[in-house]
């Protein structure tokens, strides 16, 4: 065996990290970590070790142009000492002895991660895939060959870094790591307490301690939401017989399609029940809502719903018709001013904390991003995974005043006095 130095040096903690993998593994870690020098060497090694025919590893980022601008170099860098190693730009992969490749690759389209096999995949910033490109796409991709898996990212919220973190706590197939910058010695100590004094304390918190818990720097609804849970509006809330449920919509073209089901209650707007799916039909949402077996009101869709369809030659709204769902479109209006309507009728809410949970937690993602070259926030939302359960209660909020006024006098049965609801802890 010959032994090939591909200039790769790691940091003390990098070298533990490396030696601590297992064949499913999550690394939080803080900025200037290095990880991803860290996931492209993974996929690397994994490749040269790998004893099947024909091993291929790769690379994955949320985006095929973010993956090749953060991660093309290194790979190129690190296999150019292998003699025999090629890089295929148009292919996104480098060639090595043996017929080893190494993908750089993004998760824009998780449908085109289907269909072939892997002997590993990193996952960088796996917070922002698309829902389903790990658990639909790439990990049934991983089952034939027994491949492994490294998700590497820094906090942003209960999202899916999050959920995957906790999972390798309770799986022993799993294992989770993390260090915070306060730990490692890569930032001079120096250097780190002028960081903390110049940024906001969550801000710090999240990106240099890896904190999934601390307030996200530019979420839109944290105060309010902050507000519900010490005003114990985050609980079990019972489905009321006496009332309708109402639903509000946001429509996914080609990702998640996001639905709140609602109930008003006096000024109560009680959050009762949420769901998600994404990459099927209006038929699937139409048969889920059968499947609860609500007693329905309005159905609040946002406007596009009236746009034609190229394929079918008719509007979803019409295609919902035909599955028994008499939807409602609202009126369209600015993001910043629907966000704005959220904010008002969010006093009012009470969610179902176990029911409403992926919602509440996409509420809380939901964010502008801080833009450090220019030290503002940029104007729109960041568009990632909490977006559509957001855009879904905007849905709500704009089409409240419409659905109220429908509810009256709809429902027989005893009436409920305005504010009075039962919370079980």
């Amino acid at each position: 065996m010959i032994a090939i130095d591909l200039g790769y040096r790691p940091r003390p903690h990098q070298q533990e990290a490396h030696a601590a993998l297992q064949r499913f593994s999550v690394l939080v870690a803080h900025r200037r970590f290095g990880k991803t020098v860290f996931g492209v060497m993974e996929a690397v090694d994994r490749a040269l070790r790998c004893n099947l025919a024909r091993p291929k590893t790769a690379y994955i980022a949320p985006t095929a142009k973010q993956a090749k601008r953060i991660a093309w170099d290194y790979l190129a860098a690190y296999t150019k000492p292998i003699p025999g190693a090629v890089m295929v730009k148009g292919e996104s992969r480098a060639v090595l002895p043996g017929d080893r490749s190494i993908y750089v690759l993004g998760a824009d389209n998780p449908d085109s991660l289907r269909g072939d096999y892997w002997d590993h995949v990193t996952l960088d910033e796996v917070a922002q895939f698309k829902p389903g490109a790990w658990s639909q796409s790439l990990r049934p991709a991983l089952a034939d060959r027994m491949g492994s898996m490294l998700a590497i990212g820094t906090p942003k919220g209960e999202n899916e870094l999050f959920r995957l973190f906790e999972q390798s706590k309770t799986d022993p197939e799993w294992r989770g790591l993390m260090y915070p910058a306060s730990a490692t010695g890569v930032i001079d100590p120096a250097e780190l307490e002028r960081l903390r004094g110049e940024m906001d304390a969550a801000e710090f918190a999240q990106e240099f301690e890896c904190s999934f818990t601390a307030a996200i720097v530019g979420a839109y609804y944290a105060r309010e939401l902050d507000r519900a849970e010490a005003e114990d509006r985050l609980a079990v809330v019972p489905l009321d017989p006496a009332h309708l449920v109402h639903t509000a919509w946001d429509l996914g073209f080609d990702d998640t399609t996001a639905i709140w089901f609602f109930q008003l209650v006096g000024l109560q707007v009680r959050l009762v029940d949420y769901y998600e799916a994404f990459g099927v039909g209006l038929d699937h949402y139409a048969a889920e809502l059968g499947r609860k077996g609500y007693a329905y009101g309005t159905h609040l869709l946002p406007h596009d719903v009236e746009q034609t369809e190229i394929g079918t030659g008719r509007t979803r709204l019409e295609t919902l018709d035909t599955l028994g769902i008499r939807a409602t479109p609202v009126e369209r209006m600015p993001v910043v001013d629907g966000i704005n309507a959220v904010r008002t009728i969010l006093p009012r809410c009470v969610f179902d904390r176990q029911r409403c949970a992926a919602g509440l937690r996409a509420l809380r993602h939901y964010r502008r991003e801080w833009r450090m070259k220019s030290q503002i926030f940029a104007p729109a939302p960041v568009h990632d995974w909490a977006s559509h359960p957001a855009d879904a209660l905007r849905t709500l909020a704009i089409g409240l005043p419409r659905t109220a006024g429908r509810e009256l006098g709809q429902v027989s049965g005893p009436t409920i006095a305005h504010h009075s609801y039962s919370m079980l802890d």
